[in-house]
């Protein structure tokens, strides 16, 4: 019986898969299995995955396309370890992840961890400016296993796990918006502790390009007001702080046109301590240039999506609309 079943939900990600179990054959510590879900592909990975059996100790399971959350609780059901480790698609694990958690866990054995995720070297530039907005604390990213910490540390699905008892005792992902969220929140409820593994870090490709990643965090956004039906007292200030960016950004614009152009100077302040603080993180000119408008985009779209779902659905009082949200989350 292994220690660790790595689940991964999938849905025509070949390329993606081919460099995760690439990743997971080179581990220094071999004590785990992995369990690929493929939800409903119409490109499936199944050959990648044959590629790899005599690497790694995999099993590959097809199912009906209903979303990632379904698919990594069919995962669950099939898998064997004492605990369960997820990870999406897109990461490549670094080969020391597995020796690192294990030595961490039986030092301080925890119910429920995560680690946070980085840029890989031989990642694009525009995944590493999309990178340095997810992870900086100008655009509220760094709160995520970041070193400056706003709130109590919530693992998410790119880099989370949790023990055999935890899924016995909370049971399985639900299908809605920021599940990852929602499921450390039930843990932590039950009563289980959650530790945050800094050195289990993975690399994350994030998105490949800026449409896409607009979609995710306007996404993002919405899911927030969604937890904040489900725990009231979910939502702290950190949690806002785009959606001001946003009617902060549209106001002295609009001011500046109308008024006076001093009171575009602000704004144009923050974009340079972006612009100057990527330069800095990433050594790469080309990337600075781009992390501006992806952290542009990172506070924009999720405050606009905060927006838009605080308005309909607590102003307006129209609640959670559950199809919308599975919908949304099919075959993502």
């Amino acid at each position: 019986m292994p220690r660790f079943s790595v689940i991964v939900p999938v849905y025509n990600r070949i390329d993606e898969v081919d460099d995760l179990l690439c990743s997971l054959s080179e581990q220094s510590c071999k004590d785990f299995e992995v369990v690929i879900v493929e939800d409903g592909s119409s490109q499936p990975c199944d050959m990648i995955v044959k590629k790899y059996a005599d690497k790694v100790d995999v099993k590959y399971f097809f199912k009906e396309n209903e979303g990632r959350s379904i698919a990594r609780n069919h995962g669950l059901e099939r898998a064997s370890g004492d605990y369960f480790i997820f990870f999406d698609s897109d990461c490549v694990i670094p080969p020391q992840y597995f020796k690192t958690l294990s030595e961490e866990l039986d030092r301080n054995p925890v119910d429920c961890f995560g680690g946070p995720d980085a840029a890989h070297e031989s990642f694009s530039t525009t995944q590493k400016a999309i990178n340095y907005s997810m992870t900086s604390f100008l655009t509220t990213g760094g709160i995520r296993g970041g070193k400056i910490q706003l709130e109590k540390f919530v693992p998410r699905t790119f880099n989370m796990g949790y023990s055999r008892k935890v899924w016995e005792t909370v049971g399985g992902f639900r299908e809605m918006f920021s599940e990852d969220i929602d499921m450390s929140t039930r843990i932590r409820q039950a009563g289980f502790s959650i530790s945050l593994i800094r050195d289990a870090f993975v690399y994350h490709k994030r998105r490949v390009n800026m449409k896409l990643f607009a979609r995710q965090v306007y996404v993002f956004g919405m899911s927030r007001i969604t937890l904040k039906l489900l725990y009231p007292d979910s939502l702290k200030l950190v949690h806002t702080l785009p959606a001001i960016f946003v009617i902060g950004a549209v106001t002295l614009i609009l001011l500046a046109c109308f008024w006076s152009w001093w009171f575009i100077v602000p704004l144009l302040a923050y974009f340079l301590a972006i612009f100057v603080t990527a330069l800095i993180s990433t050594k790469s000119l080309i990337i600075a240039c781009k992390a501006l408008p992806a952290s542009i985009i990172q506070l924009g779209g999720y405050g606009c999506g905060f927006i838009n779902a605080f308005t309909r659905k607590i102003l307006f009082r129209r609640g959670r609309d559950i199809n919308e949200e599975i919908q949304m989350r099919k075959g993502k």
